[in-house]
């Protein structure tokens, strides 16, 4: 059984920074293209970051770019997602997830096989 468990969330003042974990389970992980999307209150969810399946390539958010790092663990089954310069603008809950049958990094939440239950960021000005 697929399980996705996203953890490190919290509340941290604008400027500061968070790492953000999802430990992978019951899939073979080196399959998967896995992401990061996020939602606000009464926002659609949207997209943050992926990586390749061997972690070779990266897509961002223009929202986030040069500020967010996401990166993979094989030997861990591990995604992470390192976050600096935080902005009130970036609070949300954050989800981990997963495709199995993508050609690329995709932007579009229905493109995921898998998600995790989320962790909420809250960023205080």
């Amino acid at each position: 059984q697929v399980q996705l468990v996203e953890s490190g969330g919290g509340l941290v003042p604008a400027g500061g920074s968070l790492r953000l974990s999802c430990a992978a389970s019951g899939l073979t992980f080196s399959n998967y293209v896995m992401a990061w999307f996020r939602q606000a209150p009464g926002k659609e969810r949207e997209f943050v970051a992926g990586i390749s399946r061997s972690g070779a390539s990266t897509l961002y958010a223009d929202s986030v770019k040069g500020r967010f790092t996401i990166s993979r663990d094989s030997d861990k089954n591990m995604v992470y997602l390192q976050m600096n310069s935080l902005k009130p603008e970036d609070t949300a809950v954050y989800y981990c997830a997963a495709d199995r049958t993508a050609v690329a990094v995709f932007r579009r939440p229905g493109e995921y096989d898998y998600w995790g239950q989320g962790t909420q960021v809250t960023v205080s000005s």
